[in-house]
């Protein structure tokens, strides 16, 4: 009886413990310089959809959740959100090439027809963050509008470049 209590008080101790050692947030408390916004005209409409289900992974501000202050929760959280960032930061996205603006803007609508984002996960918690159809057809418009213009004022074979295998080539 004594080891498992020795034992309960050890698992007790070090997750006392780890509630000190958090990582960083991710948040900022001016716009950024380069958010997408300043690449592109982004209606209302289509910023509140980005705003609700997508900019807590892939901006530079995520709106947390209360469980994000219980560790390693927030490790976790914290390793999502870096990840989200690195394939996309709507932030960010002026410091991209034209090329990379161009094909990440691809990646959004591949996406969102495959039903890839927001992540399952993600949705499970946050259901205001799931795209209904039209809000689907709203954003995939827009990011087709925003590609036209770059195809508009950029040669096309400066946009090509190695992509992806799409859903139906890796079968």
């Amino acid at each position: 009886m004594r080891i498992l209590r020795r034992i309960a008080f050890t698992i007790i101790g070090i997750f006392v413990v780890l509630q000190f050692i958090r990582p960083g947030r991710n948040t900022m408390d001016t716009p950024s310089p380069h958010d997408i916004n300043t690449r592109f005209a982004v209606p209302p409409e289509i910023q509140t959809v980005l705003r609700s289900s997508c900019y807590d992974c892939h901006s530079n501000n995520t709106r947390y959740p209360w469980y994000a202050e219980v560790q390693p929760v927030g490790w976790f959280l914290s390793d999502d959100i870096q990840n989200g960032k690195k394939h996309l930061n709507f932030s960010e996205f002026g410091r991209y090439t034209v090329r990379q603006q161009f094909i990440r803007l691809s990646d959004i609508i591949e996406q969102i027809d495959e039903e890839k984002m927001p992540l399952p996960a993600y949705l499970m918690i946050h259901t205001d963050a799931r795209l209904s159809s039209a809000q689907k057809d709203l954003v995939i418009a827009w990011v087709r509008s925003a590609e036209d213009s770059i195809r508009a004022w950029y040669p096309p074979d400066s946009l090509a470049g190695p992509r992806r295998a799409s859903r139906e080539n890796r079968k």
